[in-house]
């Protein structure tokens, strides 16, 4: 890993220690323990964006209100983590659908890509159908994807070139998000879909 990469990456684990430790200290309902809050609670993590879907159709982050949603962020070129990552994720969410039809309707899975160079609509719409129809692929402008960066504290920076193309050094964090866009848990896609479901069904009432 390069020394920028891990000077970013020390800034992001920074700025969610930082929100993790604001959580920590808002205020507590009496009968409430701490394993009963969601763990971002109160972390200034989420905000507004304007992307494009796989048809072009401009996307706004408001236009999901109502809804529990998923974050993440990545690139189809991604040679591993990313499709570990939603594989992962999108099991976990699929267990979670098959257990609690009902609830699971009330989440959106959502990709917004980190290389929109890239990552046309058409691409990232073809790569999100291959884990699920339920999930959403984003792009835009570089401008665009950096406000959304920016907004959920997401790392990425052009990393090395291979024969294949240049990766992306990136953050890895799937985001449950609640119905009014405010930070609930960071989903342990790293553990699998297991896990995930498991967290799932712990924060979506």
């Amino acid at each position: 890993m390069n020394r920028r990469a891990m000077t970013h990456r020390f800034r992001l684990l920074s700025v969610l220690v930082a929100c993790l430790a604001l959580a920590a200290c808002g205020s507590q309902d009496p009968g409430q323990t701490p394993s009963d809050r969601p763990p971002l609670e109160g972390a200034a993590i989420g905000g507004p964006f304007t992307l494009v879907d796989k048809d072009g159709n401009t996307v706004k982050w408001e236009d999901f209100k109502g809804k529990y949603r998923i974050v993440y962020f990545g690139y189809t070129f991604c040679p591993d983590a990313c499709p570990m990552d939603m594989q992962a994720l999108m099991k976990g969410f699929g267990q979670f659908e098959q257990t609690n039809p009902e609830l699971a309707a009330k989440v959106q899975p959502i990709f917004i890509t980190i290389d929109p160079e890239r990552d046309t609509p058409e691409v990232v719409g073809q790569w999100t159908s291959a884990f699920s129809p339920r999930l959403i692929g984003l792009t835009g402008t570089r401008e665009q994807i950096a406000a959304a960066e920016k907004a959920f504290a997401a790392y990425s920076a052009k990393g090395e070139e291979t024969s294949g193309g240049y990766l992306m050094d990136h953050s890895r964090i799937a985001y449950l998000m609640d119905p009014d866009g405010k930070p609930l848990a960071m989903l342990p896609v790293d553990k699998g879909g297991k896990e995930v479901a498991a967290e799932l069904r712990k924060w979506v009432k």
